[in-house]
Formats: C-alpha cells, structure tokens, sequence
C-alpha cells in the first residue's frame, strides 16, 4: 500500500533501468504513516518529475555566475533534499575534467538524474570558465 504524497511525482523508471529506490520510498511512507511515528522518507526528491528535470538543466545551461552555482546548490538541498557536491582534484585542476561533479545518492533519485545533472553543469562551466575561478578561488586554490 502507498500513499500518494501532496504533489505530482515522478513516473517510475522502466524495470531494471534504475535502482533509484523508488517504490521502496514510497511503501515506507506508507507504513510509516500508518502509525503514530511521523514519516522517515524524505519524498521532496520526487517532486523532480522529468519535466521539472528539463527545466532545471535548462536552468543549470544558463548559469553566468558563481554566486547562480551556489544559490543553485542550495535551492537543490532545501527543494529536493539533493546534494550537488563540487570537489576540486587533489592533484590540481588544469580543466573542469579536474572536477568532481555529482549528485549524492539518495533514494528516490533518478540515476539518469544523478547523469544528466553533473553532465550539463560540466558543459556550462566548459562554457564559462570564469565560474571554475571563482570557485577555485572561494577555495582558495588559485593562492590570491
């Protein structure tokens, strides 16, 4: 038995296409539910339905800005309960290859999400390496 949250959700993935856990989040918000415990499953994550999925990539190809990229992360982590997590390589970064981008695993989140987000926020900073700097510098990487 699931309970259908207060917004529409994403559509489940073909069998064997994802492991995101989906159906699995949304039985343990229905039992939890039917006790006195309040619910442990986070479903915010599935409020990113593919349509809201296009728009935040369309989003993410138009970031101009280091201060967007953070507002970005942190409207992911308050809407969605997703961690977009940008770690520089110890060993220098000559590119944005020398970047580790990803979406933490969480359950109810897309493994084509978890692709196509880091995917595009790559292709935009190819595109705008001034964001690279400014956050290798908020880093303090650049040494200045």
């Amino acid at each position: 038995m699931s309970i259908a949250p207060p917004f529409p959700i994403r559509k489940e993935c073909p069998p064997g296409a994802c492991v995101c856990g989906r159906e699995a989040l949304l039985v343990d918000r229905a039992d939890a539910g039917a006790g006195t415990e309040p619910a442990p499953a986070d479903l915010r994550v599935l409020s990113l339905t593919r349509e809201e999925e296009r728009k935040l990539l369309a989003h993410i190809e138009q970031l101009a800005s280091y201060e967007e990229l953070l507002r970005l992360e942190q409207r992911l982590r308050s809407l969605l309960g997703v961690e977009l997590r940008i770690t520089p390589s110890a060993r220098g970064v000559r590119t944005v290859r020398g970047l580790a981008i990803e979406l933490l695993e969480r359950p109810g989140l897309c493994r084509k999400t978890r692709e196509a987000v880091p995917a595009a926020l790559r292709r935009r900073l190819d595109q705008q390496p001034e964001i690279v700097y400014a956050l290798l510098n908020a880093r303090d990487l650049l040494g200045e």
